[in-house]
């Protein structure tokens, strides 16, 4: 492992939130050790890397990366650019992405690397073949390249387990995915820190869209009502219009229109703040065929 660029990349998130050496160390380690941890002078132990990562607002694994896959910027740009045609349901671009990177060693040479390959090749498989086995098969296999234990998950294990649950979910399979997202949602919760705070929300939200297509709407109700306050507590939006949509939604199959309403005028103001346009439409119709 290159501990030099470890310690080269701890200097330099450091000094772009304005810390010093002593305000890093501190409960941590010595100003020394932090200053020959960034020369690259000695092994920093991995519990003081942990420590580390929390206090710069990084995941541990960022720097493992580091340090074990040369040109890690490359890899997580090739990371990025899959998310990013997942987000538009470009499939074609995912399968050419994995395609031209699956021969090459920056990932069969690095399990983590390797995952993510698996990982978005099973989205794929199931977005565009429509083959459910193989989808899952590709992601538990992503999931073992790096589940050392059964006990604690890391945050992109959990994730993987969603996309296995939003597999459940596009098959109709919504007692799957419930169970899929409990586990999720226990998983996450034996993380000690939790970089992505949207995971809670995802789960939520999936947890809340399962229940809705099975007829438990209060239940729906109840998951999106606790998501909305962990939102709020956590200072973190993701996905609280929807939630609001999704409980006024649930009022609306109860035929409780008068609260439907409220909810939906509340996602639509949410909305409409973060000029959402897919929904913003839809909404406003709904409000008025009800006026």
């Amino acid at each position: 492992m290159d501990f030099s660029a470890i310690g080269k990349k701890i200097k330099e998130l450091r000094k772009l939130l304005g810390m010093s050496q002593g305000e890093l160390a501190e409960g941590i380690c010595t100003q020394a050790q932090i200053s020959k941890i960034e020369n690259g002078d000695v092994y920093p132990y991995a519990s003081t890397l942990y420590l580390i990562s929390q206090r710069l607002g990084v995941d541990v694994n960022y720097f493992f990366d580091i340090g074990m896959t040369p040109r890690f910027e490359y890899v997580q740009e090739v990371t990025e650019q899959l998310k990013q045609a997942r987000r538009n349901s470009d499939y074609r671009t995912i399968k050419q992405i994995i395609d031209a990177e699956k021969a090459n060693p920056l990932f069969t040479q690095n399990n983590r690397n390797q995952q993510i390959l698996l990982w978005y090749q099973g989205i794929y498989e199931h977005a565009a073949n429509r083959n459910k086995k193989k989808a899952i098969e590709l992601i538990q296999k992503a999931i073992c390249l790096t589940k050392k234990t059964t006990k604690v998950w890391s945050e992109r294990e959990i994730e993987m387990q969603l996309s296995i649950g939003a597999i459940f979910f596009e098959e109709h399979e919504y007692e799957n995915t419930m169970k899929i997202c409990l586990d999720a949602r226990e998983n996450l919760s034996l993380l000690p820190y939790i970089n992505d705070q949207t995971l809670f929300s995802r789960i939520s939200y999936n947890m809340a869209r399962s229940l809705t297509r099975l007829g438990r709407y209060e239940e729906s109700i109840k998951y999106c009502r606790e998501a909305i306050r962990g939102c709020i507590q956590k200072d973190n939006l993701y996905l609280i219009g929807e939630f609001h949509y999704h409980i006024g939604y649930n009022y609306e199959l109860l035929k409780r229109i008068k609260e439907a309403k409220s909810y939906m005028e509340k996602a639509l103001i949410i909305f409409e703040l973060q000029e959402d346009e897919k929904y913003i439409d839809f909404i406003s119709s709904k409000i008025a065929n009800w006026e």
